[in-house]
């Protein structure tokens, strides 16, 4: 299945776990030297006017993409809100001296 950015980010992304409605794709992950889809960022929930909090979203955490939903399997409570920098952990960088 091949999906455009753009037909991403108009899919409803639902937690299975909780039912809860995390949002819409504003956002996708990728390590460049490799080419590959880490994951991608969802709003979360807005609580009491506050600032609204993102989550990522890894791939291994997606348990089916529909039509129009895409169902993921995570729950929030010990997880942290996306950070702006987000890299592969430490034992899947590569080297720079490699691509020299």
């Amino acid at each position: 299945m091949e999906l455009s950015y753009n037909d991403l980010r108009k899919k409803e992304v639902v937690n299975t776990l909780d039912g809860k409605k995390l949002g819409r794709v504003c956002d996708l992950v990728f390590c460049y030297p490799e080419n590959r889809i880490l994951g991608f960022v969802v709003p979360g929930s807005r609580a009491f006017g506050l600032k609204r909090e993102e989550y990522f979203i890894d791939l291994k955490n997606i348990v089916k993409i529909g039509e129009d939903v895409i169902l993921v399997n995570v729950g929030f409570r010990g997880q942290r809100p996306a950070q702006k920098n987000v890299s592969a952990p430490p034992e899947q960088r590569r080297s720079f001296d490699e691509y020299e």
